[in-house]
């Protein structure tokens, strides 16, 4: 058997908070979109950004536990994004601020992920944090 990720649904803040899907989509629709993914589908609570079968949704609900994202909790640390060339790598680190992203690491960045390893690591207004690896040369 031959598998791979069909999509990645995330939890975002609960509805009616400030971390709702309208500021989740803000900040993920401008991510998504630079990497390429487009907006299929939109219900209202949730969104789904699609890259060929590969879906990232998003979504927020009364069923969310209130509460920042912690990436050091057990479960999810980060996703991790091909972004391209280093030059776009480092195009988006540019303008991350823009879609509401922070760049992590910034004293060992491009290679807080070791010498051979170009990535930029970035972090939401809700603490999700993502990695967009440069394509190797």
């Amino acid at each position: 058997m031959v598998s791979s990720t069909v999509g990645v649904p995330t939890w975002t803040g609960p509805a009616g908070t400030s971390a709702d899907i309208a500021a989740a989509g803000r900040e993920w629709g401008w991510l998504l979109g630079r990497l390429g993914y487009h907006l299929g589908d939109d219900w209202g609570h949730g969104q789904a950004w699609e890259l060929g079968s590969l879906y990232v949704v998003l979504e927020a609900g009364p069923d969310v536990v209130a509460g920042r994202h912690e990436r050091t909790r057990a479960g999810l640390n980060h996703l991790a994004f091909h972004g391209g060339s280093r030059a776009e790598v480092d195009a988006l680190v540019e303008e991350c601020g823009d879609g509401g992203w922070t760049l992590m690491f910034a004293d060992t960045h491009p290679y807080a992920g070791g010498p051979q390893h170009y990535a930029a690591y970035l972090e939401s207004g809700e603490g999700f944090e993502v990695e967009v690896v440069a394509a190797e040369r």
